[in-house]
């Protein structure tokens, strides 16, 4: 007979994720005491000490790690069988869950979200966002079952589809106030070199993560979506490339100030993509509602820019 069960591995999980074993027992909705049983019978019937205890906090001993480390992914197949048994029911899935590049507002698909749930209440919504090849990684890793903008082409070896739905281009800028706004173009290598630069951090965290638009050696501010990156830029706190819709907004506002560089960066594709072989009727609603022509459109109406801090005469070290 095995002596571990879901529910016991459950318990484990919430209580490393949680600190404590009344933390735990809020989440789950189990009294403490039921959750102080089992993990003692967990540790019991295995022979092995899977907590060491300090007052309230608990921490996770070697075996307690290795046993929650593969532990969850027995969580993880359970969870995905039922999904499963219920969508083969039902036709729907009990879940959804959406992935969009940071370089747009999930803000954008409000409509599209109203209309899925006049037509499928019984299935849950989760929207999340990654950065470039953080995107197409939480595709492949299954913690998404649909990217929408995700940005390039994705990563080899296969096992997802994507089509095109539309192609952004990409202008560099400075605020007014930035050292290098009153240097004469085009900007080289060396001008840029010379300043700092404000980069979105790619979310990936097992591919190898994308460098975009950074020197060698280049002093970079790392922050973690495009709307950030923007507003960093129009305070003058570093340089780089902005989507081209809300560079050039922001530009007729007198916020930016675009400038020639010898390397300019190309204009780029973003997808929908999904998992071959992945058929539930909600997945197949959201393919089709993205394939609408206008999809592309409405993302770019919620870059960046929409609302944006006062400039601040602060320059680039």
């Amino acid at each position: 007979m095995l002596r571990l069960s879901l529910e016991a591995l459950q318990i484990v999980d919430a209580i490393d994720r949680r600190g404590s074993f009344s933390s735990a027992g809020k989440e789950l909705h189990k009294v403490p005491s039921t959750i102080s049983y089992t993990v003692a019978k967990l540790e019991d019937d295995l022979g092995v000490q899977v907590f060491q205890r300090n007052g309230p906090k608990v921490m996770l001993t070697a075996a307690g790690q290795e046993l929650l480390k593969e532990g969850r992914y027995l969580l993880k197949a359970a969870q995905d069988l039922e999904h499963r048994v219920r969508r083969v029911a039902s036709g729907w899935e009990t879940e959804l869950s959406i992935g969009i590049d940071s370089m747009f507002s999930a803000v954008a698909l409000a409509d599209d979200v109203r209309a899925f749930y006049q037509v499928a209440q019984q299935t849950r919504l989760r929207l999340s966002q990654d950065a470039l090849s953080g995107t197409w990684e939480a595709l492949l890793d299954r913690r998404v079952d649909l990217l929408v903008g995700a940005p390039g082409d994705g990563p080899a070896g296969g096992g997802y589809i994507a089509q095109a739905i539309g192609m952004l281009d990409f202008v560099f800028a400075v605020a007014p106030t930035h050292p290098l706004a009153q240097v004469a173009e085009p900007l080289s290598r060396g001008h840029l070199q010379q300043h700092r630069a404000v980069v979105v951090a790619d979310s990936a965290r097992q591919m190898a993560p994308r460098t975009v638009g950074l020197l060698l050696g280049q002093d970079a501010l790392s922050v973690p979506n495009m709307q950030v990156k923007f507003d960093y830029q129009v305070l003058g706190l570093g340089f780089g490339f902005l989507p081209g819709p809300c560079a050039r907004a922001a530009i007729a506002r007198g916020l930016l100030v675009e400038k020639a560089v010898e390397e300019p960066k190309p204009s780029e594709t973003f997808y929908m993509a999904w998992r071959v072989g992945e058929d539930g009727a909600a997945l197949r609603w959201w393919m089709a509602r993205m394939r609408e022509p206008d999809v592309f459109a409405r993302l770019a109406q919620h870059l960046p820019g929409r609302a944006v801090p006062d400039a601040a005469p602060s320059h680039s070290a």
